[in-house]
């Protein structure tokens, strides 16, 4: 089938990332009844200095005639590129696979969960003002229903995956009682729905230590828009860094996928960086385009995509943050060749 996904290349690593990405895209379309036609649109710092908006109306009519965005990462303006159109498109479910590879720095091999965070809520609405000139405040709004909705997500992932098929709810509600109150009550609702997915409920305190010290007990995490945020940036440090986190923003209807780091301007143009995490991010929107469209090709090329990756570090292939010596171009070519054989 075809596919029209808007691409914003991003800032810093960001555009190696992307050439990487279409690397290994390029394999799966070889392979597979897949064709993509990815149309590069503008975003980002680069894209607000040169064209004086991070988030032009080009770019967003493009994504809006898209069946998928692929995003790689930008800069300082984020807030007005990533959090801008996860409101825009009610990408309400922001998805994070936390996973061990072979051959990568992690505290142990079976680390493989998944941290569903809700996307259009809590602080980052970005809902401050100020109240004189030393005091500022930030609203945190949480309701039911998107308490409700991304509940209902991590739970049906949980039955998907068929791991543990235990979700857990992370909250501060003994000190936000109103707030995390209403998240955490949500959650307890929605689990009566799934009698066979266990259900508990952590303090986010609490789980930020469990996940360092027992993180191959966690399957399905579900939480507020913040402490996703925070938790799944620590998770990732247990699976060889950011450069190994990929992520997804999931509405009814759309879908955006990215990298969960950010944009590294230090090391831009070095062709050192991981591109690990977008690729993963490409694998992810070929699940979900299969998924949606009941396309088993974009199924098999998301599965293809895994694969190879296990394969290319079970041979000892890494980029610089993981100890190895490939560069971001050499890494993606070895994912691509084991994919065509």
């Amino acid at each position: 089938m075809r596919y029209r996904i808007a691409l914003i290349p991003g800032d810093g690593i960001g555009p190696e990332l992307s050439d990487a990405t279409l690397t290994v895209l390029d394999a799966v379309q070889r392979q597979y009844a897949i064709d993509l036609e990815v149309v590069k649109v503008d975003g980002g710092d680069d894209c607000l200095r040169t064209r004086g908006a991070a988030l032009p109306e080009d770019t967003i009519e493009a994504i809006k005639t898209s069946d998928a965005c692929l995003k790689g990462p930008v800069g300082e303006t984020a807030a007005d590129v990533i959090v801008r159109l996860r409101i825009m498109f009610d990408l309400y479910a922001n998805i994070r696979p936390i996973k061990a590879y072979p051959n990568t720095p992690f505290m142990r091999p079976d680390i493989d969960l998944v941290i569903v965070r809700e996307n259009t809520e809590g602080v980052y609405r970005g809902l401050e003002l100020d109240l004189d000139a030393e005091t500022a405040v930030c609203l945190r709004v949480i309701s039911r229903r998107a308490s409700q909705r991304i509940a209902r997500q991590a739970f049906e992932l949980a039955r998907r995956r068929g791991k543990m098929k235990e979700v857990t709810a992370v909250h501060k509600a003994n000190v936000m009682k109103k707030t995390c109150g209403i998240f955490v009550r949500t959650c307890r609702e929605v689990s009566r729905e799934y009698p066979d997915v266990a259900f508990r409920d952590l303090y986010v305190d609490n789980a930020a230590m469990q996940l360092i010290k027992r993180p191959h007990e966690f399957d399905v995490l579900v939480t507020t828009n913040m402490f996703g945020d925070i938790l799944s940036d620590e998770a990732a440090i247990l699976v060889g860094g950011l450069g190994m986190a990929p992520g997804a923003n999931i509405g009814d209807d759309f879908a955006l996928f990215e990298p969960v780091h950010g944009s590294a301007p230090k090391y831009a143009g070095m062709n050192i960086a991981n591109p690990t995490s977008m690729i993963l991010a490409s694998s992810f929107m070929l699940r979900w385009l299969g998924e949606n469209r009941t396309d088993t090709e974009c199924l098999q090329g998301a599965d293809d995509i895994e694969n190879a990756l296990t394969a290319v570090f079970t041979k000892g292939v890494r980029t610089r943050d993981l100890g190895g010596t490939a560069t971001t171009s050499e890494f993606a070519a070895a994912v691509a060749r084991t994919i065509t054989g």
